[in-house]
C-alpha cells in the first residue's frame, strides 16, 4: 500500500478545524486533526507546503518511521504548529492502519482497560448562584465530573471564568483578540466562596475541577490550591504557566491539592521535569497537540512510571477527529484518569460523523475500524474559515497578564 493523495481541509462550523486526509493507492483514508486555535493557517501551510510532499508515495504502515522522519528529519524540531502537523499525520496513519486491521483504533493498541472513560463537563455563571445551578443542570444530565467556574465581582465577563463565549454559537466569534480585565487578589478571595457553596449544596459526591488558566504565580498557586484544600478538588488546573517548570515545586510543597497540566504541551520534553519529580498528577497533553497517537502514548507510558494519570484536554476547538483519537486512547491507556469534554454543536456532529458516543458523564469510541470519524467534505465546504483568537488578560493597571 502506498499513500496515493494528501489533502487538507479548512473548515469553520462554528469553530476553525483544520483536518487533514491522506488517500491510499488501495482506496482506504485516514483524516487527522492538525487544529491550532488562532494559528489554524499556519498549520495549513506547514502541512500543504512542507508536509505533503514528503508522503506521496510511503508505505502508510510505516507509521513509528514516518513519526521520526517529520520529527528528526527537520532541523526546527518541536513547537505547535510542528507537533499540530505531525499529530494530524500520525492520527490519520493510524487511522488507515486500524482499518486495514478491520478493527477499532483501541483494539490495535492492546485492547480495552476499562468499559467506558470518564469525562468531565464545564459548567460557569456570573455569580455563585448562577454557577451553583450550571453544575446542577450537568449533575441531572448524568454527568459526574464538573469543572466550575465563576465569575469575578467588579470584573466583567472573562472567557473561561465568567459567562462564557458562545459556546451554543460554537465558541469563538471574534475576529480580533478581545481584551478582558484580571485581578488576580479578587480572584483567589472569591474561588473559595464558590466550592464551599457547591460542597454545602452537592455534598462530597461529585467530582469537582477548577481551571486558573495559568494566571496565577506559583506561591499564589500554592495559596489558593490549600485554602481549597477542604473542598476535595479533583484539581486545580493550570496554576502557572510551565515554562519555568521548577515553580511547580514551590506549590507541591504548600498544598495536596491535585494538580493538572499540559494542555499547551507538545511533547513528552515539556513535561520530563514535572512527571520525573511528581510535580503533577494528571498530564492533560492532547492528541492533536502532542504527536497524535504516537506521541500521545509515548508521555503517557513515561507518567505511568510516575503514578501520574492521563487527562486529554477536549474543548470545542479540539475537533471531533482529535476526540476519537483520545478516546480510543482513553479507553486502553492503563494510567487513565478523566477525559475533557466541553461539547460540539449539532453542525459540528454533521461535518464529522463519529462512532464516538457520549452519554452522561462517559464517552466510548464505538467499534467502527479506525477511529472511526470521518469528515463530511461537502458540507464542510459550505462553512469556510473565519478569523477568530482567543481574548488576552490585562491587570486593572492595564498589564498584559498570563494566559
Amino acid at each position: 500500500m502506498k499513500i496515493q493523495d494528501v489533502k487538507v481541509i479548512v473548515c469553520s462550523p462554528g469553530r476553525n478545524f483544520v483536518t487533514l486526509k491522506i488517500v491510499t493507492d488501495e482506496g482506504l483514508t485516514g483524516i487527522g486533526d492538525g487544529t491550532v486555535n488562532g494559528r489554524e493557517l499556519a498549520v495549513v501551510s506547514y502541512l500543504q507546503d512542507h508536509v505533503a510532499p514528503l508522503l506521496i508515495g510511503r508505505d502508510p504502515a510505516q507509521i513509528e518511521d514516518i513519526w521520526q522522519y517529520l520529527y528528526r528529519g527537520a532541523y526546527w524540531r518541536r513547537g505547535p504548529i510542528t507537533m499540530a502537523a505531525i499529530s494530524a499525520v500520525d492520527m490519520a496513519l493510524w487511522d488507515i492502519k486500524a482499518k486495514a486491521a478491520n478493527m477499532p483504533l483501541y483494539q490495535l493498541l492492546g485492547g480495552a482497560s476499562r468499559q467506558k472513560a470518564m469525562i468531565y463537563s464545564h459548567a460557569q455563571g456570573m455569580t455563585i448562584e448562577e454557577a451553583v445551578d450550571a453544575v446542577g443542570r450537568k449533575r441531572d444530565e448524568g454527568h459526574v465530573a464538573i469543572r466550575c467556574q465563576v465569575g469575578i465581582p467588579g470584573l466583567p465577563a472573562i472567557y473561561g471564568t465568567g459567562k462564557g463565549a458562545k459556546q451554543g454559537m460554537g465558541g469563538m466569534v471574534e475576529a480580533l483578540p478581545h481584551e478582558e480585565v484580571w485581578s488576580t487578589s479578587k480572584y483567589m478571595n472569591h474561588i473559595p466562596k464558590l466550592f464551599a457553596r457547591l460542597r454545602d449544596v452537592y455534598g462530597d459526591d461529585l467530582h469537582l475541577l477548577h481551571d486558573t488558566h495559568h494566571r496565577l504565580t506559583p506561591i499564589e498557586a500554592a495559596r489558593l490550591g490549600k485554602d481549597l484544600e477542604p473542598f476535595r478538588l479533583f484539581w486545580l488546573e493550570d496554576p502557572v504557566p510551565a515554562e519555568l517548570q521548577e515553580g511547580y515545586r514551590l506549590i507541591r510543597q504548600h498544598t495536596t491539592t491535585p494538580i493538572a497540566l499540559g494542555e499547551v504541551f507538545n511533547t513528552i520534553w515539556d513535561a520530563r521535569l514535572l512527571m520525573e519529580e511528581q510535580l503533577i498528577d494528571y498530564i492533560r497533553a492532547t492528541s492533536v497537540h502532542a504527536g497524535g497517537v504516537t506521541g500521545l502514548r509515548r508521555i503517557f507510558d513515561f507518567a505511568s512510571v510516575y503514578h501520574i494519570r492521563t487527562a486529554c484536554h477536549g474543548p470545542m476547538d479540539v475537533s471531533p477527529v482529535a476526540m476519537g483519537a483520545n478516546a480510543h486512547i482513553d479507553l486502553w491507556v492503563p494510567n487513565f484518569g478523566i477525559q475533557e469534554f466541553s461539547g460540539y454543536t449539532p453542525l459540528m456532529h454533521e461535518v464529522f460523523p463519529h462512532s464516538w458516543q457520549q452519554e452522561g458523564g462517559y464517552i466510548h469510541p464505538g467499534e467502527a475500524p479506525g477511529h472511526g470519524v470521518d469528515i463530511d467534505e461537502a458540507l464542510a465546504a459550505k462553512h469556510p474559515y473565519q478569523r477568530a483568537y482567543l481574548p488576552v488578560n490585562r491587570l486593572e493597571d492595564g498589564t498584559l497578564w498570563h494566559w
